[in-house]
């Protein structure tokens, strides 16, 4: 994954760098304005400062959306503790907490940058990076060992700001104790609140919360717009939600998981603000938080396979095989032994290179092989802690694929630095990863692809309704990949079997597990199960067609030149059309429906039904409350 320059820094970037390189922060005007738009102009952003009533400067930007605000005039702020060293403490260097108070500006940079790169695995076949930026170059004091840059990119998804502390010779170390960045939203705006990372969501107004929120934050704005507030490149920090302010209205403050210890040079996480005409278009734009990590650094990624998953439910050898056989005839890739396999999960006394349960490892993995399946673990955090210096050579020794991270701290800084610790060892021994429970990825895929997927959300391990099912792509699916843990047999499910198919085109997960709580013994011979046997799990193009949180959403995703759909509905019964428009043009194709039909003298009440389409045909459904409708498209030769 490479990204190629096809752009690189405008004359006009560097004449405004040369120009203002040099210029002394008293020449410039404490109210001056720095803007820049996003390429195709329709988004913008402004960076000033205010004095206020005791003469004291401040950081404030503004957001504006075709001519429209939608982020209010907000602050920049960030309060550091620094432990200074000798020679700055020689240098009688008082400690500040409230860093971004007159701050003076040295200068200011302009530049601007299109790329292009191929990700390993994505929702896209070809990923675009294009914006416009603009570097604050600031300074506190006058004092050079106080030096901070904001920089701000302006893309055509969203806008993104973060802090740079630059390196420098005499005081390096940086002890941020607080970020209180503002997001100031026009009256009436909502938001679909979700308390922590596995919470189902509310769709709440700016007022009278009870807690923070996770991210990503979707919004709701009185005018019809959609916002998404959520973070990036959150790999050297403490996890950052989203607070009301207990002063202004409809305004958040970050609220940061302790303070973050730091050396220069060093950056904070993105802010990332995303604004969008319809819901669909954020779950579109998701790339945006991708571009804002560091490019991929494993050289050789042939062994990072995406697929899917069955999680062995009873731990035998003579069970295992039968796994492995269900996997082979139902075209996954692999199967999945979670917890107990090597012992008590919680115990730093378990060794996770020991196998208890009664199973010949060796024996599974090479009968896997033989059938074209591989092996994945799961490993708790403590085997992880003890053992991980070792711990993924071993499984690679094995012949292991991939290891699922079970119940990780996160949020402090010292956990999100020991997480990427852990991401960069599996990848050193070829392992790729799955991490469960409460975290949520930033972009870390786009630098290590073995990260395929991740928990951070409410699934079927909980049965959670058809409604929150139609909230999560608006939502935490803009962070990335989740492991939702789909089910098809278990009974507890609360939507039709057509809804659940059509999980499996609608969230996105390289790493897809279809059968959580299922076994073989289920399957009677279920034939619409042919459209997840025939579905992959990434992309080369992603369509949302249409949408709205909480009610329903119809995507559209290809591979190759077969696309896959899939729809599903809200705890109501609706009506829906899906306009093929986005289909090869003179291009007959044959569809494969896989629909609710609660006629049917089947367990499942799926019906199959094909017919011939082309670019013109809009197909109309009526979908059953909790249901769903999945569809095959692949070309009439």
């Amino acid at each position: 994954m490479n990204k190629i320059s096809i752009l690189n820094k405008t004359f006009l970037g560097l004449l405004c760098f040369f120009l203002l390189g040099n210029a002394k922060a008293d020449s410039i005007h404490k109210s001056e304005k720095y803007k820049i738009q996003s390429p195709d102009k329709h988004l913008s952003i402004q960076f000033y400062q205010l004095e206020n009533a005791n003469g004291k400067r401040t950081m404030y930007y503004e957001v504006e959306f075709n001519n429209q605000l939608v982020i209010k005039p907000s602050v920049m702020d960030i309060n550091m503790d620094n432990h200074l060293s000798e020679e700055a403490m020689a240098l009688k260097v008082d400690k500040h907490k409230d860093w971004c108070e007159n701050l003076k500006i040295i200068n200011v940079a302009y530049s601007s940058l299109d790329t292009a790169w191929t990700p390993v695995c994505g929702e896209q076949d070809s990923i675009r990076d294009n914006y416009n930026a603009i570097t604050i170059h600031l300074i506190k004091d006058d004092n050079p060992i106080y030096l901070m840059d904001v920089e701000i990119h302006a893309y055509n998804q969203g806008i993104a700001f973060r802090y740079f502390f630059p390196e420098n010779s005499k005081g390096t170390y940086y002890n941020i104790i607080s970020e209180n960045t503002t997001f100031s939203l026009p009256a009436n705006t909502k938001a679909w609140v979700a308390n922590w990372a596995q919470a189902p969501y509310r769709l709440l107004p700016l007022k009278n919360w009870s807690d923070e929120s996770e991210r990503p934050l979707t919004l709701q704005l009185s005018n019809g717009l959609y916002m998404c507030l959520t973070e990036a490149a959150m790999t050297n920090y403490a996890r950052t939600k989203f607070k009301l302010s207990a002063t202004q209205p409809n305004t958040f403050e970050t609220s940061m998981d302790g303070a973050a210890q730091l050396i220069s040079p060093v950056a904070t996480p993105w802010r990332v603000i995303m604004v969008a005409n319809k819901p669909g278009e954020l779950i579109e734009n998701d790339n945006l938080i991708l571009n804002l990590n560091p490019p991929n650094k494993i050289k050789n990624t042939s062994w990072i396979n995406p697929g899917k998953m069955i999680r062995v439910m009873t731990q035998t050898t003579d069970e295992a095989k039968k796994y492995i056989d269900f996997a082979a005839q139902q075209g996954l890739q692999y199967i999945l032994f979670d917890w107990k396999w090597y012992g008590p999960a919680f115990s730093f006394n378990s060794d996770a290179t020991k196998v208890v349960a009664p199973l010949d490892m060796p024996e599974i993995i090479k009968y896997g092989e033989s059938k074209g399946i591989g092996v994945w673990l799961y490993v708790n955090q403590q085997a992880l802690l003890a053992q991980s210096d070792s711990l993924f050579r071993v499984y690679k020794q094995w012949g292991i694929k991939g290891v699922k991270f079970g119940f990780v701290q996160n949020g402090s800084h010292r956990w999100t630095t020991w997480l990427e610790r852990a991401i960069r060892q599996a990848a050193q021994n070829d392992i790729m990863v799955d991490i469960h429970d409460d975290w949520r990825p930033t972009g870390e895929q786009c630098t290590w692809p073995n990260l395929m997927t991740a928990e951070g959300i409410r699934g079927n391990e909980e049965m959670p309704d058809a409604t929150h099912n139609t909230i999560l792509p608006f939502t935490r699916f803009i962070a990335g990949p989740a492991d939702y843990t789909i089910c098809y047999f278990d009974k507890r499910i609360k939507t039709t079997h057509a809804h659940q198919l059509a999980l499996g085109v609608i969230y996105y997960s390289p790493i897809q597990t279809l059968y959580w709580y299922d076994n073989p013994s289920m399957y009677h011979g279920e034939k619409e199960l042919q459209f997840w046997k025939e579905m992959p799990t990434t992309w080369d193009e992603t369509k949302i067609i249409d949408g709205t949180p909480g009610e329903f959403i119809i995507t559209a995703r290809r591979k190759s030149d077969k696309w896959f759909i899939g729809a599903i509905t809200n705890d109501n019964a609706r009506t829906i059309n899906i306009p093929l428009s986005f289909l090869a043009t003179n291009v007959r194709y044959n569809a494969t429906i896989y629909k609710d039909d609660k006629n049917l003298n089947t367990t499942t009440k799926v019906a199959i039904e094909e017919k011939t389409v082309n670019s013109q045909s809009v197909l109309k459904f009526n979908l059953e409350a909790s249901g769903g409708v999945a569809i095959a498209l692949k070309v009439v030769q």
